[in-house]
């Protein structure tokens, strides 16, 4: 599989559908060159094309990771389009692992020259492959339903360098306990990567917000009031408090782009 057929496979799988002319904008060539490099796929049957767009054959039975990214797709893309507008061309930043992280990811392939440091492999093979981009794998070790690293190495990586931005996700969010994740060392990777960070943004989609907090039961480290939330709409009053700490953007204004 070439280059431009992998860029545009991903893509398409992480919008579930997409125009054409979106993608061509996204991978920077021509509408003409989507057409052409996106035959054999739809001979294939790894996407399927219709009146102008291309959709996504992808299977929610898939690997749980990708399963996932067919959860809530149109808002986590929406998250993901308002996050990359925070992200200057040239910009550093964290990504941890997580299905909304992924979609920030293929948000931010429209951006140039950026430093990514990321524990995920399936969002650092994403970036590494834009010209231009310096992408480190933090791990080595991978976990195997998200091909994500925890281990030492990782650790180290992320020890080793200062980045402008650190872009976090959680399995869910309780108006009082907070962010909340499954795995301590999720716990932990976030506390490394906010240690290193300028700033944090944490992206979360409104089905996280649980006022009993979900399945989840360990807490995430703090925000602070410069950091960032961005979800696709405004949770329920009952998470004012937590949010009002920090700075609240409601991606809903980026639905149009996501969809």
């Amino acid at each position: 599989m070439s280059k431009h057929e992998h860029n545009i496979l991903s893509t398409v799988n992480l919008r579930g559908t997409i125009s054409v002319a979106e993608l061509a904008r996204i991978l920077d060539v021509s509408d003409q060159t989507i057409r052409r490099i996106v035959k054999p796929l739809v001979e294939r049957g790894e996407v399927r094309k219709v009146h102008g767009a291309l959709v996504s054959t992808q299977k929610v039975t898939d690997p749980p990771f990708l399963a996932r990214m067919n959860e809530n797709r149109p808002e986590k893309v929406a998250i993901a389009n308002a996050v990359a507008a925070m992200v200057n061309d040239g910009g550093s930043v964290m990504i941890d692992t997580g299905s909304t992280s992924a979609f920030v990811a293929q948000a931010l392939e429209a951006k140039q020259n950026l430093t990514v440091v990321t524990n995920s492999a399936y969002i650092a093979s994403q970036l590494a492959l834009i010209e231009g981009n310096r992408v480190f794998m933090a791990g080595t070790q991978l976990r195997n339903h998200d091909a994500a690293a925890f281990d030492r190495a990782a650790f180290e990586v992320i020890g080793s360098v200062s980045v402008e931005l650190a872009i976090l996700s959680a399995s869910s969010v309780h108006p009082l306990r907070g962010f909340l994740a499954y795995d301590q060392c999720e716990v932990d990777i976030a506390k490394a990567m906010m240690e290193v960070s300028a700033k944090t943004v944490m992206a979360v989609d409104h089905t996280k917000f649980n006022e009993k907090g979900g399945n989840a039961s360990l807490r995430l480290p703090d925000l602070g009031p410069q950091d960032i939330v961005v979800c696709d709409r405004r949770p329920d009053k009952a998470f004012d408090n937590l949010l009002d700490a920090q700075n609240f953007i409601e991606a809903n204004r980026y639905r149009k782009i996501a969809e």
